[in-house]
């Protein structure tokens, strides 16, 4: 059997209406470069991609000005209302050419700050693991638990077995397009890849990341990333 290769594949067909921006949250700047070049660069310039396939809106105006639209080594797809379609319909265009048995990596378009070092990691971690994982950072705050439509604190939440979910989140080719079918075919909301494994009966594992690996959300993360890229 020949070795597994890796493909990296980013959702960037959402809107980013938390933003309040006048364009998707991924094609805004952090130092003259958009947001999504930034994020590709970060796993392409740093690990052995197959390749890699972008999903984004029809027809999206500002990709064509990305210096990503430029690179041979990613392709695009049309992707969906919600991050899982946009998954789905990314594994789909890669069928042709990934093997069921290959490692397919998931990665926010709006989260540039991943360490090279965190992206070496998962990759060797995980390279001979039956399902798969992500990268996650333990939960450092106290957490509270409100009562249903109020604001009043029901309880303290133990968090000693408690992660944040980051991404890149890393699966089998097969397994991932598999699961997401089925979570999407029964109504399951699927909030990430790993959700979806879940859904499936699969166990991921976690890798421990670096928590500045931050997702641009709203408008105080973007001045938070160029602060950390600046670092970096």
């Amino acid at each position: 059997m020949s070795k597994p290769r890796y493909w990296l594949i980013v959702p960037a067909a959402g809107s980013g209406r938390r933003m309040n921006a006048d364009c998707p949250k991924q094609y805004l700047r952090l130092d003259q470069r958009f947001i999504l070049d930034i994020t590709l660069s970060r796993l392409l310039d740093n690990a052995a991609f197959a390749g890699c396939m972008v999903a984004t809106r029809p027809n999206d105006q500002w990709w064509p000005e990305t210096d990503a639209s430029k690179d041979r080594r990613i392709s695009t797809c049309i992707g969906g209302a919600e991050r899982a379609e946009s998954v789905l319909a990314a594994l789909d265009a890669l069928s042709a050419r990934a093997n069921e048995e290959d490692w397919v990596l998931v990665h926010d378009a709006a989260r540039p700050c991943l360490d090279p070092d965190d992206l070496a990691r998962l990759l060797s971690d995980l390279g001979d693991h039956p399902v798969g994982g992500l990268l996650a950072t333990p939960v450092a705050d106290t957490l509270k638990r409100t009562g249903p439509g109020n604001h009043q604190v029901e309880a303290t939440v133990d968090r000693r077995d408690l992660w944040r979910a980051l991404t890149p989140q890393m699966f089998r080719f097969l397994a991932l397009k598999q699961a997401l079918e089925s979570a999407i075919d029964s109504g399951y909301p699927v909030t990430d890849e790993a959700s979806a494994i879940e859904f499936a009966g699969q166990i991921p594992c976690i890798v421990e990341g670096r928590p500045d690996n931050i997702k641009i959300t709203v408008p105080a993360d973007l001045a938070l990333a160029g602060f950390i890229l600046n670092r970096k």
